[in-house]
């Protein structure tokens, strides 16, 4: 039998899966790290990251012999490389703020108008040409020694088989990638101060990165022969995954974040979905593309209440305890400042309508309720732009909670899909790996062996009806609350 590992790289611990040839899901290998987040920035260990690496990769590849590894990870940290491959400042996460304000003065040099039709994203900390930017100006000493910045994709690619190369997924998170012509923008490099060279190769997702090297499988006791595949990010993977290989559905992710990702065929020229900072991205698919309709805290607020709030430790059983009613409650997530469509940095939490009739699970049904109004917020704000996924599949932890799926297809009016495979992400690169070294003709070909539905939750009317009620109220709340929290400040 021949086996596929699917590398998955997140901001609190990096997977590998594997799944035999013939798409069935075989094991699992897991090794968490920390990530620091304070005051003064929010930062991630690349050594660590590359070491998690190696620990799960010597564990799957002793266990069976690999094929090919696939690489997916979270977009827009990168890890700064010099000369001799030395790690020289820690990774800067999507939520680190540093770089804002270098960002906007860049923006507004280079125009901010000409910068989103090139990148296909509006200018953000969150991105790393903001981030290096910051970098330059602060740590200019540190940044004249760099002579790699790799993403967590290609920087794994690299340290195990020598070859800088990156998908275009993951390059547009940069945003100095342009994304109808597929290639650095030597336009926004040269204003940057940015040199080319010091970046990846961008390559087609499931670019075959090179043979795994020599001293990388003595170090493990592995063998060698492994082909290493540069995937894409994570949710590109798991749209993948879900078998959506074109327009009109999407993947609703539930993890950290909470990240509807819909298919589509061509880069939206509709200004209003850049206002709203949604994210045009290119697809593993040739042709086209992907955008990314994010809330920073979707399982993260749920994880917030179990470890700080709730009489309870176990989803499960909070899950059981849900009441079938709207809880009537509004919760805006803004615990780490808001996604789309308003990406405000210093947007806070809020909770609306709490009465001493209400108790901690009426608190939990709550914050889901409030994660998914966030997300209807967005899709709506997408409808406008055209895209109209007709129905969503369900990934992460997230769409282990039935309770929580029952709500999205309410809330949001929408049957919501799940899948046999748990992990779709590490599905996801295993179809895209096979399919890079010719196990697979192409990725429809791998989704008939590896895609299989499981669960679908369809609206109730009776309750979307409730629903949509409170959802008015809802979208007024962050127009109405912002004044309020300015005044905090």
């Amino acid at each position: 039998m021949m086996y596929l590992g699917g590398l998955d790289l997140g901001t609190t611990g990096c997977k590998i899966s594997v799944y035999d040839t013939e798409g069935n899901y075989v094991s699992n290998y897991y090794c968490e790290y920390p990530s620091k987040r304070d005051s003064s920035g929010h930062e991630i260990d690349c050594a660590l990251i590359l070491q998690s690496v190696k620990e799960v990769l010597k564990k799957a590849a002793g266990e069976y012999k690999l094929e090919a590894l696939g690489v997916t990870s979270f977009g827009e940290t990168f890890a700064m490389l010099d000369e001799n491959d030395n790690i020289l400042y820690p990774g800067l996460l999507y939520t680190d703020h540093r770089g804002d304000e270098q960002g906007r003065e860049f923006a507004k040099k280079f125009g901010e108008d000409k910068l989103t039709y090139i990148t296909g994203v509006k200018m953000h900390s969150m991105y790393g040409l903001a981030k290096m930017l910051w970098l330059k100006e602060n740590e200019p000493q540190i940044f004249s020694k760099v002579k790699h910045v790799l993403q967590m994709t290609d920087f794994i690619c690299y340290c195990l088989t020598g070859n800088a190369v990156i998908d275009y997924s993951l390059a547009s998170r940069s945003q100095c990638f342009d994304i109808r012509n597929k290639c650095w923008s030597d336009e926004i490099l040269n204003m940057a101060g940015i040199d080319k060279a010091i970046l990846s190769t961008p390559v087609k997702t499931g670019t075959v990165a090179g043979e795994i090297k020599k001293s990388i499988c003595d170090e493990l006791g592995i063998e060698g022969g492994i082909k290493i595949v540069c995937g894409c990010q994570d949710q590109v993977a798991a749209a993948v995954g879900c078998g959506i290989l074109k327009s009109g559905n999407a993947v609703d992710g539930t993890g950290t974040v909470e990240c509807i990702t819909p298919v589509f065929d061509k880069v939206p020229e509709n200004e209003q979905i850049y206002e709203d900072r949604y994210s045009v991205v290119p697809y593993a698919v040739d042709g086209t593309y992907v955008c990314y309709a994010v809330s920073y805290t979707g399982g993260a607020a749920i994880k917030w209440f179990r470890d700080n709030v709730s009489a309870e430790k176990s989803y499960k059983e909070l899950d059981k305890r849900v009441k079938s009613e709207p809880s009537g409650i509004l919760v805006m997530p803004h615990f780490a400042g808001s996604g789309n469509p308003y990406m405000d940095i210093y947007s806070k939490a809020a909770f609306i309508g709490l009465t001493l009739e209400h108790d901690y699970i009426d608190i939990y049904k709550a914050i889901m309720e409030g994660v998914t109004y966030d997300m209807l917020v967005n899709l709506e704000g997408l409808e406008k732009a055209g895209i109209v996924p007709e129905k969503l599949y369900a990934t992460g932890g997230g769409a282990a909670s039935d309770v929580w799926l029952q709500i999205k297809a309410d809330i949001l009016n929408r049957q919501i899909c799940t899948l046999k495979a748990k992990e779709a992400g590490a599905c996801g690169i295993c179809m895209i790996a096979g399919t890079a070294i010719g196990l697979y003709k192409d990725l429809e070909e791998a989704k008939k062996i590896f895609v299989k539905e499981d669960k679908v939750f369809s609206p109730r009317p009776d309750m979307a009806n409730k629903y949509a009620k409170l959802y008015n109220a809802y979208s007024k709340l962050y127009t109405a609350l912002t004044p309020v929290r300015e005044a905090m400040i």
